[in-house]
């Protein structure tokens, strides 16, 4: 796929879900995910859409494969912190955005316990 059928698709899944087609939008971003399960942007868009739709196990197992750009970073922790606590693993979701917050601020800096 081109860059440029790539980035059609984006704007179209997000026109999409902006006008209410939230099903024909997860197709698109499904679709995406599928050419490239790497392509941290469709699977951020698809993950948000499979935790709307109370899908936290598939939401996790995308993100986890994905690899995100640095500037989807913060995306990235919510997306996955809202996935762990949603299948009940809230250990797990605090540690993650633990760990999130200390590559942001550094350890010295966390204002949070």
């Amino acid at each position: 796929m081109t860059g440029e059928a790539r980035q059609f698709l984006l704007t179209t899944g997000w026109l999409f879900l902006r006008h209410g087609q939230k099903l024909r939008a997860k197709r698109i971003f499904a679709a995406l995910v599928e050419a490239d399960a790497r392509d941290g942007v469709a699977v951020a868009a698809l993950a948000e859409l499979m935790l709307d739709d109370g899908e936290p196990q598939g939401a996790l197992e995308l993100l986890r494969a994905a690899d995100f750009p640095a500037e989807l970073s913060h995306a990235e922790a919510v997306l996955e912190t809202r996935a762990l606590r949603m299948a009940g693993r809230t250990r797990e979701s605090s540690a993650r955005w633990r760990r999130y917050l200390e590559t942001r601020k550094g350890v010295a800096r966390q204002w949070i316990a």
